[in-house]
Parts: C-alpha cells; structure tokens; sequence
C-alpha cells in the first residue's frame, strides 16, 4: 500500500518529535517518496539534516518557504504533490490555526493549499489537552471529512506527569496513514456495527498449563484497524494478545477474554448489534476433559490426556444470523486450503471465508504478512498474494461489500 506513494510528514515543535523520525524511516523503507516539513519550534528537537538523511530528500523549513528564489510558491508545490499529509505531533497551536483557517507558515500555508486527506496526531501536556478551547478545537476539526486523526494516548510525558497528551506510537500512524493511501480518506463503513475476534483461546489442564495455537491476534488487530479507519463502529473480542497498535483508537470497544466459553458468551452479548462479524480468532477445537484447580506435579500429568470438544462458535452464530448481517470465517489450513475453506463455509452457514496457507513463508500465524483465498456464498473465489494483514484486511472489506452489492 505504500509503494511509490507520496507522503508529506509535517513535524510540530514537541518533544515528540524524535518519534516522527521512525516514522519517516519505516514509510521510506516501504517505498514511500517523503517530504518533510519543519516547523520552526520543531528546529529545537530534531534538525533538517537528521529528516533530509531518513527521507533521503531535503528537509523543508520557513527559511526556504519565505525565499524570493522559489520558482513555483513552495506550498503550492508540496500541496500539489502529496498524496497524504501527517502533522504529528500536532501541537495546540497548530491545532488552533487549522481550526480556523490560519497560514502563517509553510506547514499551514501547506495545508490550504491542497486536498489530500491530512492525519493529525496531536500530543500535548495533559493540561493542555484538555483545556476546554484545545478541546473544542479538536472537535470541530472532526467535523470537516478532510481531517482525520488519532487520539493522544495515556501515559508518562515529558513534564513526569501521568496523562492523556503521549502521541500515538509510531507502527499505529504507520497503520493509519497505510490506510488512509488505501481508501483515499473514503469513509465506506460509516454506520457499520463491526465485530471481530482475535488471537487464539488458550484451555487450561490446571493453572499454569494450556492448550492453545500460535495465533498472536495481528490478523484480527489489522482488521480492526481498516474497519475503524473507514469508519465502522468497532467492538473487538480478544484472547490474550498484544493491543498496543490499537490504544490510539477512541471509542473502540473492547472486551478481553481467554477460553472458548469466554468468547461465546462475549460475541453472543455482542452480536445483535453487529452488522458485519469477522471471526478471526483461532478458537480451540478440544480442552482438557477435567480442569485441575492447582497445578500437577510432573508425576502427576497423565500420561493419556483425556479431551473434550469445545463449543463451535461459529456454527452458533450461523444458525442465529439475522437477514441483514454478513458472517464471515477464516480458515487456516495446509496444502489444498480452498476446499476444506468451500466446505467449512456452506456447512456452518457463512456468507464469506478466507482460506489461509499456514504452512507458507510469510503467511498465517505471527507473520506480519498474509495471503490466501477468499470466498463466497455467490460461488466467487479472489486470490490475495502476499501482502501487508492491514491491506489483506482492507481487501477483505471490499470483497465483503462487493458480495452485499450483488446480493441487492
């Protein structure tokens, strides 16, 4: 999603800024052309040679803006070319000129002179952040389509307090601005209740022995991420996995569970509500028949385990789906992956299923990228190569909506 994609990174002046340094280096590394502007505030944290050396381009700065020499105006020719704008880290300043329209410098005159989507990640002491004109600011930037943003994180700042103000991480303005290239700022899924599951049950013998999967749960966290970006309303079910990538997320849902039982009686809660399900969570299919409240000694572990199935989630929810929600399942397999995934989609009633190749390099569990099959009631098949979760998820989306559009 980022090859050759021209990304215009605008640096405010805060102590966040060194963290925008990982960022130019990661798009750069994924094949992004990138410009960077510097504030004149942002000169005190970081220096023009350190973002030209990461962007392998020169830096951008007020000096340069201000010169007779130009021989196109400089904003005009950074507002013609990008493609996606990132100010981060936004500062309350800056916030307050976009607010109402202010170009006093090469970053604002930047953003009025052009119309790609700008993503905004504002850090700020917590104080200041919740001022109630810094607040009422950032609302009503919300309110314009053109802007979209992720939310500052709590946590330790600058000043030693424990606050709301801590700019979102670096891999989560990645995801986001991966997106953001991917839909054009497009807000597809406005008005769409989510659900997804993610990461992989865990069905204890005693306290401190499990059975389980290698699922890590980055499959489902991209998929919450391309259906938050396009605007859906999201409620994400999880087993144990890592949820940093999704803190800068606000008014995500989420609730937390580790057995299969958990996860039943979590997305049975969830599921009303729910226009579209995506269960990407690896559910276990036995546990332990009996559970042991304190843990065996090794002389005590049977040397036979005796196991139970476990409650098929999905087939539920097939039987108890309603005419105006889509279901869809995954299906990790190796060798032949489409006909089991065909199979498994009729007999537990889904609308869509993506047949994933656990058993390739760079695919299925813990791997940062993807592939597989998707497929449909409608008997339509759509190979995914190898690609990025996050674009793998966005191609799921669209595969989704496409299948609606021709069920109407």
């Amino acid at each position: 999603m980022l090859e050759q994609r021209r990304v215009l990174v605008a640096i405010g002046g805060g102590i966040a800024a060194y963290k925008v340094c990982e960022i130019i280096s990661s798009i750069f590394q994924s094949g992004c052309q990138v410009r960077v502007i510097l504030s004149e505030k942002a000169q005190d944290f970081i220096t023009p040679l350190t973002v030209a050396t990461l962007s392998r381009h020169q830096a951008y700065t007020d000096e340069l803006f201000w010169r007779a020499d130009n021989l196109r105006p400089l904003h005009i020719e950074l507002g013609e070319w990008a493609e996606i704008m990132l100010i981060a880290p936004l500062t309350a300043n800056t916030l307050a000129k976009l607010t109402y329209g202010l170009a006093d410098n090469l970053l604002t005159n930047t953003v009025l002179a052009s119309r790609c989507p700008v993503l905004l990640a504002p850090a700020m002491n917590t104080e200041m952040w919740e001022q109630h004109s810094v607040k009422r600011n950032w609302q009503q930037l919300q309110e314009d389509t053109r802007y979209h943003s992720l939310e500052p994180a709590c946590g330790l700042l600058a000043c030693d307090r424990v606050g709301t103000g801590r700019m979102a991480e670096p891999r989560a303005i990645v995801a986001a601005l991966s997106s953001l290239l991917y839909t054009s700022g497009k807000r597809d899924l406005v008005g769409k209740g989510v659900l997804i599951t993610a990461g992989g049950t865990q069905e204890y013998l005693d306290p401190v022995r499990y059975i389980g999967n290698p699922s890590t749960g980055k499959m489902g966290a991209a998929l919450v991420q391309a259906a938050y970006h396009r605007g859906a309303e999201v409620t994400l079910v999880h087993a144990p996995i890592d949820t940093e990538a999704l803190v800068s997320l606000p008014n995500l849902v989420t609730r937390s569970i580790v057995t299969a039982d958990e996860m039943l009686q979590a997305v049975l809660e969830e599921f009303k509500k729910a226009d579209w399900i995506l269960m990407a969570a690896a559910v276990a299919d036995v546990r332990p028949a009996q559970y042991h409240h304190t843990k065996l000694s090794k002389s005590q572990l049977p040397e036979h385990l005796a196991l139970e199935p476990v409650v098929d989630i999905l087939k539920i929810l097939g039987s108890h789906k309603h005419p105006h929600q889509c279901l869809v399942g995954f299906a990790a397999q190796t060798g032949d992956i489409v006909t089991p995934a065909r199979e498994k989609l009729h007999h537990k009633q889904l609308d869509v299923i993506l047949a994933n190749p656990v058993d390739q390099i760079q695919a299925g569990f813990a791997s940062d990228k993807n592939q597989g099959v998707l497929l449909d009631r409608q008997g339509r098949e759509r190979v995914i190569p190898s690609c990025s979760k996050l674009e793998l998820a966005h191609r799921l989306l669209d595969f989704v909506k496409e299948y609606l559009a021709f069920l109407k």
